[in-house]
């Protein structure tokens, strides 16, 4: 299941959790980020109790922070953050398999 968040919700999630945390940078407006849309919901589904599943809309005004401090320039944009730190990007749309390999890459 993948839960929407605010950059300040994002801050405390990675922060407090020993799973790997997987957000995608999107907006609304953006027509990969709506194609990516049920890619990542359909993993995080499988993956729903190894890792957390996040989404971030960057035009949010209480989300732009944590789009400048991670230098989200593109979206979508899915960052996994491990240790409460970012560990690997995908960047741009992804088939199903291939967020799939990048969910298990950095579990």
């Amino acid at each position: 299941m993948v839960k929407y968040v605010n950059g300040q919700a994002l801050e405390e999630l990675i922060a407090s959790t020993d799973k790997t945390v997987f957000c995608d940078f999107w907006a609304s407006w953006c027509g990969p980020c709506r194609m990516l849309a049920p890619v990542f919901e359909e993993v995080s589904d499988k993956y729903e109790n190894d890792a957390i599943f996040v989404k971030i809309d960057i035009d949010e005004e209480d989300s732009e922070s944590a789009a400048v401090k991670y230098g989200i320039t593109s979206i979508p944009n899915v960052i996994a953050f491990k240790g409460g730190a970012p560990k690997a990007s995908s960047l741009g749309f992804v088939p199903a398999q291939r967020l799939e390999n990048f969910v298990k890459e950095n579990l």
